[in-house]
């Protein structure tokens, strides 16, 4: 980390909606998403953030492999699958941090000796992935009906070399000094994964983590109408 501390970051629109196109000191882009749009998974999701998009599939729980069977809870896998090519170190990486998200808010004790497969496709990357896979993975684990002790979100923060501070950042804006990404739960904000790049001080860190749990606020909003604009219509 880097050792000067920048304590006059400054943070751009903290109190942006999640639903609502990014405009000049607005913090967050545009959110759409559509669930059970596949049939073969037991539970699928489309997201959009921006111009990022991440299509999820959910499957299980279904019966498991022997190798794989773990006798007091249900085995949790994730499989990311770039836009072109096949997946790689970079993928690999985001498929550990989201596996231990889903697998901190998942109650798979309720079951054992199951498989649940959490699938996602980049459809496009105009920044903030992971987050938005986070967010993908979440929705689809809804459709499923997997049970989970708390809704999940991912929010990215990028800080500039001037110590500003800029939450879901695009593709360019992630070229940043830092770039660090938080997963967070509904229930008290906790933070269940973080994945940081760069350098920055640990008060800077703690600034990303606050604006974080702000924006998480309008991202489980959205959530929140996403669902009840699903369940309305049926």
């Amino acid at each position: 980390m880097e050792e000067e501390t920048h304590t006059d970051a400054k943070i751009r629109a903290e109190n942006g909606t999640g639903s609502s196109p990014r405009g000049p000191g607005c913090s967050l882009r545009h959110f759409a998403c559509e669930q059970n749009l596949l049939s073969r998974p037991d539970g699928s999701a489309s997201f959009l953030q921006g111009d990022t998009s991440v299509l999820a599939g959910v499957y299980g729980p279904a019966e498991v492999k022997v190798s794989k069977e773990i006798f007091n809870k249900a085995t949790l896998e994730v499989i990311l699958r770039p836009k072109i090519g096949l997946p790689g170190v970079a993928e690999k990486s985001r498929e550990r941090l989201i596996r231990n998200t889903c697998e901190a808010v998942v109650l798979g004790t309720l079951h054992p000796r199951t498989s649940i497969t959490v699938v996602l496709q980049v459809v496009s990357d105009a920044g903030s992935l992971l987050a938005c896979c986070l967010n993908a993975a979440c929705m689809a684990l809804v459709d499923a009906g997997v049970p989970m002790r708390a809704l999940f979100c991912g929010v990215a923060c990028a800080l500039d070399s001037d110590g500003t501070l800029v939450l879901d950042p695009t593709s360019k804006q992630e070229k940043a000094r830092a770039v660090l990404t938080f997963a967070l739960d509904s229930v008290e904000r906790k933070l269940l994964m973080s994945s940081t790049k760069g350098l920055y001080s640990d008060t800077e860190l703690q600034q990303c983590l606050a604006a974080a749990q702000a924006a998480s606020q309008h991202v489980f909003r959205f959530y929140r109408e996403s669902l009840q604009r699903r369940y309305s219509k049926s």
